[in-house]
């Protein structure tokens, strides 16, 4: 459908609450590739496709709500990371974005680094065969049991995020007769340009130790004098769905100063430089996220040229993408269940789903996309809220979209770009059973992550 079979300029259903004008799409039919995974198209009859799969066949399979995993996406982004930024520099793929042992096995296989931030993610790691040296240990309060099985188990790195952790994690290495390697993670007062509640390097927060008040320095003083620490570099993280360097290169600056502090007070060059994750993504057609080659580049850029001023050596350089690989993988199939009209304002648009399998958007105001993926449409646009089946006002999947006015009960639709967070942050709100994830591949699907079941839920219930 044309832009010009709409009247021209603002209808008043098309004006947001938030006062902006949402255009519809010149076609609703066509998928943006930048929101999809690379295996994602139409078929000949209209409906939706991954891997070679009708997400018809798909639910009839394996039901909805439901994630699909584009297998083939995920590792080709891997390898897009691990090439950009090649052999000099090393890439720990954010397990908190969503691990499963599949995704330890994708990683190990593509040649990826692995960070953990909690027990169960590190059990996941282990069992599923990611050495050890491969996975780094974040937490800004990790237990002593935590700590005492990443020692035993030979991690790569624990990052120290406070005073009391340093010491801890000195104390149980030098229990276990062991040196762990570190690394110090700093907040360096820069705030990304994000949401307020994801924006976690301002200095007003929970992680990290402040460079400010020579906090950052004092830290790395105490951890070269502890026997049972190998401290081998610093961390900076500045916040969430980045598209812009310039954060980068503030933080960078400020942390090679902090390495020339170091060196001046200590004689010691650290090694290492972790300029963490956060880059974008496209959730809708207005993000415009970079390419990982064009993001290498301009970090080693960044840190040559900051090294080079300061008569440092260049150190090692690590990122840590985990929404940038795995959000764009995967998109959820839910079905319709009730079509609600408002007159003036729009259509609620009711799936069997909901803030129990995406918590984004009612927690961040998060923005996705939508599209009607069991059949095409020649139907004039209507505006929707998609919305779920919980008993909560603010269960809202995609804010405002267009979707065809002929949408009915018993349509599937999708939302991309939900690989990231989405299953990791799934609740049993209403006692909602979890939704499976299934990775499909060359036109074979697999679950990877089984649905929940009701007798989930009441083994856990020993009441």
């Amino acid at each position: 459908m044309s832009r010009s079979a709409h009247p021209a300029g603002p209808r008043h259903a098309d004006v947001m609450s938030d006062g902006h004008y949402l255009a519809p799409a010149d076609d609703l039919n066509v998928l943006d590739q930048k929101v999809w995974s690379r295996t994602v198209t139409r078929d000949e009859h209209g409906a939706v496709t991954v891997g070679g799969l009708t997400v018809s066949r798909l639910a009839e399979e394996f039901g909805t709500p439901a994630y699909f995993l584009d297998e083939a996406d995920f590792r080709a982004r891997c390898r897009a990371w691990s090439d950009a930024f090649g052999p000099g520099a090393d890439v720990f793929y954010a397990g908190k974005a969503f691990l499963s042992r599949a995704v330890v096995r994708w990683l190990k296989e593509e040649g990826l680094n692995l960070d953990v931030c909690s027990a169960g993610e590190l059990a996941t790691a282990l069992d599923a065969g990611m050495p050890a040296e491969r996975i780094a240990l974040h937490g800004n309060n990790k237990s002593v049991e935590e700590i005492e099985r990443a020692v035993a188990a030979g991690v790569g790195r624990i990052v120290l995020d406070s005073f009391q952790e340093i010491v801890r994690v000195a104390h149980v290495a030098q229990g276990l007769g062991k040196r762990q390697r570190v690394q110090i993670r700093v907040t360096v007062g820069v705030e990304a340009h994000t949401h307020e509640f994801i924006a976690t390097a301002h200095e007003d927060q929970k992680f990290g130790i402040a460079l400010a008040g020579g906090q950052a320095a004092e830290a790395v003083r105490r951890a070269l004098t502890l026997d049972g620490l190998e401290l081998v570099g610093i961390h900076s993280h500045i916040g969430s769905q980045i598209f812009d360097m310039a954060g980068f290169e503030v933080s960078a600056r400020r942390v090679v100063q902090l390495l020339a502090e170091v060196r001046d007070e200590h004689g010691v060059e650290l090694p290492e430089i972790d300029l963490g994750g956060g880059l974008g993504i496209a959730y809708t057609s207005d993000d415009d996220p970079r390419a990982p080659h064009e993001i290498a580049k301009s970090l080693g850029d960044i840190v040559t040229r900051e090294c080079e001023a300061a008569g440092l050596a260049t150190p090692r350089i690590s990122v840590e993408p985990g929404r940038a690989i795995v959000g764009p993988t995967a998109f959820t199939l839910y079905e319709v269940g009730t079509v609600k009209p408002l007159e003036g304002l729009r259509t609620y648009v009711s799936v069997d789903g909901g803030m129990s399998d995406n918590i984004r958007t009612a927690l961040y105001d998060a923005e996705y996309s939508v599209a009607l993926a069991s059949r095409t449409s020649d139907a004039e646009p209507m505006l929707v809220r998609v919305v779920g089946k919980h008993c909560e006002s603010g269960d809202i999947v995609v804010k405002d979209a267009y979707l065809p006015s002929d949408l009915a009960p018993g349509d599937l639709i999708a939302v991309p770009a939900t690989g990231a967070y989405c299953r990791s942050m799934a609740s049993n709100y209403n006692h909602a059973l979890r939704p499976p994830v299934v990775a499909v591949r060359d036109g074979e699907a697999r679950v990877i992550v089984r649905r929940e079941t009701e007798e989930d839920l009441l083994r856990l219930d020993v009441g």
